[in-house]
């Protein structure tokens, strides 16, 4: 795929997120760690098929994304050390494995799991950029519906 057309959705896959999911975020310092969850079947076909998501109404996503402050601007993406877990209401953890996905200066860690009708799960992020010691924590709730 042509470097423009992976550009174009990157910006499809996440940009429009934003406004379907509830986005959050969190700072600290420097640094603003945005992050969501969905499930992959709201992805459009062809954007799934270019960075392998499998499209399912059973299947979750997180996205994050971290970003260095800079005036004037929405920030800087920048590459971190991101590690998820999310926590079902009995308590069962499980951590979710995340890639990098970094094409023309945006960067986004993306990791898939398999999630039930009406699953409550609670998300503990953890996201150090690169260059810096000490973490970015963040939670957040999300209620998948897959029926």
């Amino acid at each position: 795929m042509p470097r423009r057309s992976r550009i174009a959705c990157l910006i499809a896959l996440f940009g429009a997120l934003g406004a379907a999911h509830a986005e959050q975020s969190s700072s600290y310092g420097d640094y603003t760690v945005h992050y969501s969850a969905f499930t992959t079947d709201t992805l459009q076909p062809e954007v799934a098929k270019a960075y392998q998501i499998e499209r399912s109404s059973k299947r979750g996503m997180v996205n994050v994304s971290v970003l260095k402050k800079l005036m004037g601007t929405a920030g800087q993406p920048v590459r971190a050390d991101v590690k998820v877990t999310a926590t079902n209401l009995h308590g069962q953890a499980q951590t979710i494995p995340v890639r990098e996905l970094n094409d023309g200066g945006a960067v986004y860690y993306i990791g898939e799991f398999p999630v039930s009708d009406q699953d409550t799960l609670k998300f503990h992020i953890e996201a150090t950029p690169e260059g810096q010691t000490e973490g970015i924590r963040a939670q957040f709730d999300q209620e998948f519906f897959t029926d």
